[in-house]
């Protein structure tokens, strides 16, 4: 038997979600995110999101509270799960892993669509030609490559939490493919899930297998009500915003 109810929280808002969103809507080539990756925190406002995923988690009933939680070493996740996790009735055994940080980029780091066009042409056709799932950047990660340790993360997953329900906080591209791997989707299902929605900061989606053990069912998916509630902002920073490839 293994974990029966996943959580699964994207990040709240970070500082280079707004760089980056900021320099797609300005044509520019570059993102202007000086920080290491990992280094990138959390926007005022993705605290207030990060504090609201605490006040739904407080709202769950004892049967539904997670007794584990996972979350990326990328400090906009570990934010985030600090902030939701604090000052609840229960204490959560918390664990990170790196396998749940964000899809490495390789040489596109910090570059927008329109920047990888101009100053890499040739991997821009190539990624046309392989498509989404299967296109790695020199020095990064395909989408194939993060469904691999989502894999391996949820085996581990398993032998741990037996039986129990885990919170994840982790980053949008690892939640979806989280749900390929756990909901044995096709490159096109998921890429449809993608395309039609695409998981906003901070939102609950949920997985469910009461047997722990086959197939996971989507109770809930990207869902932000208790932002809305709890009056946090809702925000659209996609990631990985470039689904089907131009």
């Amino acid at each position: 038997m293994g974990a029966t109810s996943l959580i699964l929280v994207r990040h709240g808002e970070s500082t280079a979600n707004l760089a980056a969103s900021a320099a797609e809507s300005a044509g520019a080539e570059v993102v202007d995110a000086p920080l290491r990756d990992p280094d990138v925190p959390l926007s005022s406002v993705g605290m207030d999101q990060a504090a609201a995923v605490g006040g739904w988690l407080r709202s769950l009933p004892p049967t539904s509270f997670p007794g584990f939680v996972w979350s990326s070493p990328y400090l906009r996740a570990a934010e985030t799960a600090r902030l939701a996790t604090a000052g609840q009735p229960v204490q959560l055994a918390a664990y990170t892993d790196e396998r749940l940080r964000d899809r490495e980029l390789g040489i596109t780091d910090a570059l927008t669509t329109v920047g990888v066009e101009a100053r890499l042409p040739t991997e821009a056709a190539r990624k046309r030609r392989l498509g989404k799932f299967y296109y790695r950047p020199p020095g990064g990660e395909s989408w194939a490559d993060v469904a691999l340790r989502a894999r391996s993360f949820l085996v581990d997953l398993d032998r741990v939490a037996d039986g129990g329900r885990v919170l994840v906080v982790t980053h949008d591209a690892v939640i979806m493919l989280i749900r390929y791997v756990c909901e044995a989707l096709t490159e096109s299902q998921l890429l449809e899930v993608a395309r039609t929605s695409p998981l906003l900061n901070a939102s609950v989606s949920i997985l469910t297998r009461p047997d722990g053990a086959g197939r996971w069912a989507v109770e809930e998916y990207n869902s932000v009500a208790h932002l809305r509630e709890l009056g946090a902002p809702v925000t659209v920073h996609t990631g990985d915003a470039d689904v089907f490839p131009r």
